[in-house]
C-alpha cells in the first residue's frame, strides 16, 4: 500500500490519479476506435488491396509489440504515470501519420509506428491502472478498461460520422490534437504515481523464474479473450451478413451490441469480482462467452446469434483486466509487460488467423476456433488460482499512513464475506490502538524486508481480492 503525496496548499485542482488514468485509457481507446474508422478512407486513398492491406496491418501489429517490450522496465525506472504521459503524447502525434500517406510502403512506416507507441501506451497505462488499484486495496481495472471501450466506441462513432466530411489526414490531426490536451490534463496527477517496490523479490521490471511461468499462463487467458475480441470485431458483421442473411443495420449491431455489453460487464466487474472471487469471475465469464459464441454460429436466426454475441462480449468482458492485475500482483510492471504482449498478441493475431481458416473451411468454421480458445482460458483460469501475489517491503513506513491503511485493509469499506462475523469491527480498532503505540514509543517502524507470511489476514484478505499489506501481521498478533 502507497499513500499518496497531498497536493500543495494554493496549487491548482486537478483528477486523482485514478480519474487521470482512467481518461488516459479511454484516450487510448479513442486513438484506436479513429484510426480503425478510417481504414477504408485510408485504404481507398493509398490503392491498397486486401493483400497489401493485410502487409500494412501485419507492419501495425508488430510495432505494437515492439512498444511493450521495454515498457516494464521503463516503468519500473522512471514510474508507470511518467512513462503513459510521455506514450500519451507519442501516440497522440503517432495517429497523424496514417492520414497523408499516398503510398502502402509509406502506410506501413507509418503504422508501424503509430503501432509501436500504442503497444507502450498499452502497457504503461495498465501498470499505472494495477498501480492505482494497489493503492485504493479495491478492484479498478475492469472500470478503468470500460473507459477503454467506451472511448474506442466513440472514436469509430466520430470517425463514421465524419467520413464524408473530413479526410482522413484532417480526421486524425484532430484526434491527436485532442490526446495531446488529455496528456497535458492529466500529466501532474500521473507523475504522483512513483516507481513500485520489488514483488517477489526480484525487480519490478523482471519476473523471473516460477512467477515468470504464471504471468505467461495470465497472458494465454488474456490472449484467448483477445483473440476473440478481434475475431468478433472484425468477422462478427460478416458472419451475419454472409451466413445468416442479416441486413446491413442488423449486421452493424452485432459488433456494437458487443462492444456494448463488454463496456457494461466491466463497468460491474468490481463488484462480480467481489462477489465471486478471481477464480470464478475467469472461469464463470470464460465458459459463458463459449456459449454465447457456440449459439451465435449454431443457429440459423440472425436475431439469436446477435444476443449470443451480447453474451460473449458479457463473458470476456473482465478476463482481460483480472489477468493484467493479477500479472501485476505477482511481477510488477515487468508482469504486465509480459501478460500484455502474450494478450495483445491474441488481439493483433486473430484476425489474420480467422481470415485465412474462412478462406480455406469457411467462415463458421473459423470463427469456432473463439469458444474452443475460451474453453482454454476456463481451464487455465483454475491453474493458476492457487498462487498468491506476495509484495515486498519498502524500506521504511511511517506510522501514520500505516495505522490507516492496515485499519482499512482489516476493515475496507463493504462487507466482508468471507470473515467471521464481528471481525472486522474488533479488529480495527485493536490494530489503531497498537499503531498508536508503537507511534508513540518507536516513531517510524525499522527497515523490514521480508515478504508477507500466510496467516489467517492475509488469507481472508486474499480471497476478497484485497492485497494485504505487509507487517499487518505484527499489528493483529
Amino acid at each position: 500500500m502507497h499513500v499518496l503525496p497531498a497536493r500543495p496548499r494554493g496549487a491548482p485542482r486537478t483528477l486523482s490519479p485514478t480519474g487521470a488514468v482512467g481518461a488516459v485509457f479511454a484516450l487510448d481507446g479513442l486513438l484506436f476506435g479513429s484510426w480503425a474508422a478510417r481504414i477504408p478512407d485510408v485504404t481507398a486513398q493509398v490503392g491498397a488491396t486486401h493483400a497489401t492491406l493485410g502487409v500494412a496491418l501485419l507492419c501495425l501489429s508488430v510495432g505494437a509489440l515492439a512498444g511493450m517490450q521495454p515498457a516494464g522496465a521503463l516503468c519500473a525506472r522512471f514510474g508507470a504515470g511518467r512513462v503513459t504521459t510521455g506514450a500519451a503524447v507519442l501516440a497522440s502525434l503517432a495517429v497523424l501519420l496514417p492520414g497523408p500517406t499516398g503510398s502502402v510502403p509509406a502506410l506501413s512506416a507509418a503504422l508501424c509506428v503509430f503501432g509501436a507507441a500504442t503497444g507502450l501506451l498499452n502497457v504503461a497505462v495498465n501498470s499505472a491502472g494495477v498501480e492505482v488499484e494497489a493503492r485504493a486495496a479495491r478492484p479498478l481495472l475492469p472500470a478503468l478498461h470500460a473507459a477503454f471501450s467506451l472511448g474506442g466506441l466513440a472514436g469509430a462513432a466520430v470517425g463514421g460520422l465524419v467520413s464524408g466530411l473530413l479526410a482522413p489526414a484532417a480526421h486524425l490531426a484532430a484526434v491527436g490534437a485532442l490526446g495531446l490536451a488529455v496528456a497535458a490534463a492529466t500529466a501532474p496527477d500521473l507523475r504522483r504515481l512513483a516507481a513500485a517496490p520489488a514483488v517477489d523479490g526480484a525487480p519490478a521490471g523482471r519476473p523471473a523464474g516460477r512467477t515468470r511461468g504464471l504471468v505467461v499462463l495470465l497472458g494465454v487467458i488474456a490472449g484467448c479473450t483477445a483473440f476473440g475480441e478481434g475475431a468478433l470485431t472484425d468477422w462478427g458483421a460478416l458472419h451475419l451478413a454472409e451466413t445468416l442473411g442479416a441486413s446491413a443495420g442488423l449486421a452493424a449491431a452485432g459488433y456494437a451490441g458487443f462492444s456494448l455489453a463488454m463496456a457494461a460487464g466491466r463497468l460491474a466487474g468490481g463488484r462480480l469480482l467481489g462477489r465471486f472471487g478471481e477464480t470464478r469471475l475467469l472461469g464463470g465469464g470464460a465458459l459463458l462467452a463459449a456459449a454465447g459464441m457456440a449459439l451465435a454460429l449454431l443457429t440459423p436466426s440472425a436475431p439469436v446469434a446477435l444476443a449470443g454475441f451480447v453474451l460473449v462480449g458479457l463473458g470476456f468482458a473482465n478476463l482481460f483486466p483480472v489477468t493484467i492485475a493479477r500479472a501485476g500482483a505477482l511481477g510488477g510492471f515487468g508482469g504486465v509487460a509480459l501478460a500484455s504482449t502474450v494478450g495483445y498478441s491474441g488481439l493483433l493475431g486473430g484476425p489474420p488467423v480467422i481470415g485465412f481458416l474462412a478462406e480455406h473451411a469457411g467462415l463458421p468454421v473459423a470463427l469456432a476456433t473463439v469458444p474452443v480458445l475460451a474453453v482454454l482460458a476456463a481451464a487455465l483460469a483454475v491453474v493458476v488460482a492457487a498462487e498468491r501475489p506476495r509484495v515486498a517491503l519498502p524500506a521504511r513506513i511511517p506510522l501514520a499512513r500505516l495505522s490507516v491503511a492496515a485499519a482499512r485493509t482489516v476493515a475496507p469499506s463493504g462487507p466482508l464475506r468471507v470473515l467471521p462475523r464481528g471481525f472486522a469491527a474488533t479488529a480495527r480498532p485493536a490494530v489503531l490502538r497498537g499503531a498508536a503505540a508503537v507511534r508513540r514509543h518507536g516513531g517510524d517502524l525499522p527497515a523490514l524486508t521480508a515478504t508477507t507470511t500466510r496467516t489467517p489476514v492475509a488469507d481472508a484478505a486474499a480471497r476478497t481480492r484485497i492485497r494485504p499489506y505487509p507487517g499487518l501481521e505484527m499489528l493483529t498478533a
